[in-house]
Order: C-alpha cells, then structure tokens, then sequence
C-alpha cells in the first residue's frame, strides 16, 4: 500500500533525489514546504501536492491531517533543510506521528541524537537517514571480501575528495560551519561513515590543515590508518583532473590501490528509501559514529605537519 510523503526543503539542492526516490517507491507525495517559492519541480510529481512557504502552516496542515482519516495522514516526512535545522525538522516530524528520512548530516553535535532517540522513544516514530554508500553495489561487494579477507597489518588508506564551490557556497549556510559543521561535515561525513563502516572504530584523530575551504588530517581506525584530504576549492584540484575538465575529483586508495566506486550513484537514494520502506532504515546508532568523529575533527587543535599528513598539503 502506498504511502503518505511530506518533504521540508524541497525547494534545495538535494531535494530532487528524494522527489525521485517517493516516486520511485511508488509512494504519492502530499506536501511540501520550503521558504523559497521556485519550487515549479512539483508538477513533475502531481498537481494537487499542498505547498507552504511557513513552516509553521505546514505544521499547522500536518496536524490537521493527523486528527483527520487515517488515509489522509502522513507517514514520512523527507528532510532536505539545512543541516543546522535537521534535528529540529526530525523532532516536528515524530510529533506529528510521521516517521523521519533525513538528510546528511542527521544533525551536527552528538549530544542532538540523545534528544531524538528519547522523542523517538515518546512518539514511536523511527528516525531514519541516507547514508547512500552503504548501499553503493561497488562498496557493499568490497566490504564483504575484506571481512572474508581479514589481514593481519592495519591498511594505508588515502581519502581525497575536492567538490569545486564558486563564492555563493560560502555566503549560503553551507559556509558558515555553525550550521554546516565545516567542510569535514558538509561534504565529509559520508566518506567518513564509508571508513568507519569498512575499517572499525576510531581511535586517534589529527587535523593537520583547516579553512573554510579545506580540511585535512589523519585518523587511525581499528583496522586502518587513514590520511585525509577534502575541499571545495577548484585551486586544489589535481592536474589531471583539470586536463579532463573536471570540477570534482575523489579518491580513494587502499595500499596504493583505487577503490573504484565512480559510477552507479544515480538511484542510491531510491535504494536507501526501499530498505527504509522495509523497515532496514539507516537510523541513529547508525550513524552516530560518524557524527562523533566529524565533531571530534571540527573541534580539534591543528596538529604539526608530520609524516601522517595527506600529500596534497605540500602544496598549501
């Protein structure tokens, strides 16, 4: 039986995934709300979804189809807002009896996942997020050979992601790291759930580099040591990637060799949607170990440059 879908944000960057991904679920769409009004993308998805630039109107709707037929209620809300405002949203979500699909980050400081576990707990409303790469076929075909390949050294890890940004990234919130979390969390946070799902816990954390454009450090897991290196600023893309003409480059070498995962990123969220619809969502304890290390690099003194730093910081 199909189900009742609400979406905050829908007017953002990400949005479009999960408009895609109701749809390709076959679940209908009934609101939707955001404080920009460019928002013509719903027709692609129906003409009657009530639409609300307030969100205390939409609020206000929600209520009113929670006390109503239990056909009309909602049973998920999409949460597609900045990520300061993602606690928040979840919270709105349960209190109106709507489970939750978040965006990353699920929120920015640890201790804002006790809070939703106890509303969680109050409510019986499951809070679920999209973590996409745990369900990339590349990456879930990888983790299983090297559980079954276990060694006995800890790996050499290299992870490098620069996604080129122009001046309006940082006038957004997207460049204010109170609402953000940083480029560690902004950009960061799925590759570092990758790691921590691939390599075990961490364990010592060091930032060697950090701006508002670039962060840059090194991490020891159970089963790896990991040098890291992320960015938004196109002056730190590689040659060979500017030869190619491209804006974006990620990398990711275990002992030296590529972990090749460049494609099928075009139906993750759908795939995240499926097992949450099945009730295999990704939820809190999921994803807390991500959210505490990436805290735990936003809040760390600069270290020395030493030989645990990434490559790429010889060049700033």
């Amino acid at each position: 039986m199909a189900k009742n879908f609400a979406i905050i944000g829908v007017g953002g960057y990400i949005a479009p995934r999960h408009l895609q991904a109701i749809r390709d679920t076959g679940n209908t769409l009934v609101a939707a709300t955001d404080p920009k009004d460019s928002v013509g993308i719903l027709d692609q998805f129906g003409y009657d979804v009530s639409f609300f630039t307030e969100i205390e109107r939409f609020d206000r709707h929600l209520e009113k189809l929670r006390r109503g037929p239990e056909e009309n209620q909602i049973d998920y809300i999409s949460i597609c807002s900045p990520n300061y405002l993602h606690d928040a949203h979840c919270r709105l979500a349960m209190r109106v009896g709507a489970a939750v699909i978040c965006e990353k980050p699920l929120v920015i400081n640890p201790w804002n996942l006790d809070r939703l576990e106890e509303i969680e707990e109050e409510t019986n409303c499951k809070v679920n997020t999209i973590l996409q790469l745990r369900v990339h076929p590349e990456l879930l075909k990888l983790r299983q050979t090297m559980q079954e390949n276990a060694r006995a050294k800890k790996q050499d890890v290299i992870l490098t992601y620069i996604a080129s940004r122009g001046i309006w990234y940082h006038v957004s919130w997207k460049g204010q790291s109170e609402k953000s979390g940083g480029v560690a969390t902004n950009i960061g946070i799925h590759f570092f759930d990758l790691l921590l799902w691939l390599f075990g816990p961490a364990g010592d954390v060091k930032v060697h580099y950090s701006d508002n454009k670039c962060m840059s450090g090194y991490i020891e897991l159970e089963n790896a040591r990991v040098r890291w290196f992320l960015s938004v600023d196109v002056n730190d893309l590689p040659d060979s990637a500017v030869a190619d003409g491209k804006t974006t480059y990620r990398s990711i070498t275990v002992d030296g060799e590529e972990i090749e995962f460049s494609g099928g990123f075009t139906d993750l969220h759908t795939r995240v949607y499926e097992k949450t619809l099945a009730g295999q969502g990704f939820g809190i304890e999921d994803v807390r170990p991500s959210i505490e290390l990436t805290y735990r690099i936003r809040t760390s003194e600069i270290s020395q440059i030493d030989n645990l730093a990434h490559p790429y910081l010889s060049n700033k």
